[in-house]
């Protein structure tokens, strides 16, 4: 058996770029050389099921018999926390490790990512206050919350903006249970979970632009309204999380009435786009990544070969882990 460095090997891109197939491709290669290979979903939105085709979600035929973690695991009137999600990821690859396997944890979802990657601990919850402060959200608006965080927390107010009202609770909530700024609560720098090696898909705007485009299109093609309609069936709607999910909330409203399926494609299209540059801008801050093309013909040898050269130190430099943004890896609460 061929050795590979200890650690956990991510990949990570914005949407669209190929990480899926990349993973694949990869652990294949591992096999291969006598590697055991488990995959760690990083999609938060692959966490639900029945959300399959809105979140181009390999099917089981599809992932070519390699063990696949965290799909499927949640219910769509389930809320999504990241801080769940690093618990049940971390023991995941703990355990995919104590067999004996190589884990590649593959995502998007910028916040998931930097939750396992990173060595960073989560404030905890008062059920009771967060209670308060929903209350406070339906009753008052996210733009009144929006307000108050600001006068408390302008750093975490400017990364979430008026109109998300669960980030902004969950930001008041970090206020009033520690006393500070939730940026306070960091690490002065981030400091790696374990020994990683960082493998980055990147495709340039004018390429990915009319790609995503298209794979709207195509999720349309291919039944994503059905598949929100059956959704209602088993509360959706009562979801915090997955009713909002991008092209999900968009669908819905062609179900019900409020959109045009054009219109539903054309927000669906526009929102991925804006969702695309803001995944290019929190990978952009990790140190230590490895970054290829994602039409490149050789990247599974590239991203092989860097394997073999080993992980990312276990402590990378505050200058270069988050340049030019001013926030943590792992600041957004």
């Amino acid at each position: 058996m061929t050795a590979v460095p200890a650690g956990l090997i991510a990949i990570i891109g914005s949407t669209g770029t190929g990480k899926s197939d990349l993973s694949l491709d990869l652990a294949e290669r591992l096999i291969e050389r006598g590697q055991l290979v488990e995959i760690v979903n990083a999609d938060a939105m692959q966490l639900y099921r029945g959300m399959d085709i809105g979140t181009a979600k390999l099917s089981r035929s599809e992932r070519r018999g390699i063990p696949h973690h965290l799909l499927d695991v949640l219910d769509v009137t389930d809320e999504a926390t990241v801080s769940n999600y690093q618990r049940d990821a971390r023991t995941a690859i703990n355990e995919i490790v104590a067999r004996g396997a190589v884990p590649i944890l593959v995502g998007g979802s910028g916040l998931y990512v930097s939750a396992v990657v990173f060595d960073f601990q989560f404030p905890g919850t008062d059920p009771v206050l967060r209670a308060r402060l929903e209350a406070e959200l339906l009753a008052r608006g996210a733009g009144l919350m929006y307000t108050r965080l600001q006068a408390v927390d302008s750093q975490a107010a400017l990364r979430i903006g008026p109109s998300n009202g669960r980030r902004l609770v969950r930001a008041l909530e970090i206020v009033e249970l520690t006393g500070a700024p939730h940026v306070a609560a960091l690490p002065a720098e981030p400091v790696y979970w374990q020994p990683s090696v960082l493998l980055g898909l990147r495709t340039p705007r004018e390429q990915l632009t009319p790609r995503l485009d298209a794979r709207v299109q195509q999720m349309w093609r291919s039944g994503i309204v059905d598949e929100a309609r059956a959704l209602l069936s088993v509360g959706i709607e009562r979801g915090v999380t997955a009713s909002r999910a991008i092209g999900y909330a968009q669908a819905l409203g062609q179900v019900h009435g409020t959109l045009s399926q054009d219109d539903a494609i054309e927000a669906t299209q526009q929102l991925t786009r804006r969702y695309a540059r803001r995944q290019v801008s929190w990978f952009k801050r990790y140190a230590h990544t490895h970054w290829m093309e994602s039409d490149s013909s050789n990247r599974v040898d590239d991203a092989l070969a860097h394997v073999d050269r080993g992980s990312a130190p276990s402590s990378p430099s505050p200058a270069t882990a988050c340049a030019g943004s001013g926030v943590h890896p792992a600041a957004a609460p």
